[in-house]
């Protein structure tokens, strides 16, 4: 059963986008995820393809996808950049994204091309809101 709005956990410390996609800044870079209301709509992750360090994204283009016993899903970058770093532990467990969305869970590593790119995403309470 999935959970409430309420039950979900969105830490206040990172960006949203309506696409339920996490962002949260790591010195010059973003680190991204899904957020725990994508993984609880989701259910069981069973696999997620995920592009190649040095690859380069426009906001909103589709870097990957998520697939779980349900559904399989597109993941939309959240701010223009290049990759600087992918979870590679997701290939053996893709279930992390699960257990930890916001720590072990994490999908990609971004350099953004506007350093303040991810000021313009949703804040907890607004990616509340709109769910």
């Amino acid at each position: 059963m999935s959970k409430t709005v309420a039950e979900l956990n969105l830490p206040s410390d990172i960006k949203y986008t309506d696409e339920h996609i996490w962002v949260r800044k790591d010195g010059d870079e973003l680190v991204v995820g899904v957020s725990d209301y994508a993984q609880d709509q989701l259910g069981e992750v069973v696999y997620v393809d995920l592009p190649s360090e040095g690859d380069s994204f426009g906001a909103g283009d589709e870097f990957g996808e998520v697939e779980s016993i349900k559904s399989v899903n597109k993941l939309f970058m959240p701010v223009a950049g290049e990759v600087t770093a992918v979870n590679g532990e997701l290939d053996g467990t893709p279930t992390l994204l699960n257990a930890s969305c916001y720590e072990k869970g994490w999908l990609i590593r971004v350099k953004p091309e506007a350093p303040d790119a991810a000021d313009a995403l949703l804040s907890a309470d607004a990616y509340r809101a709109a769910l």
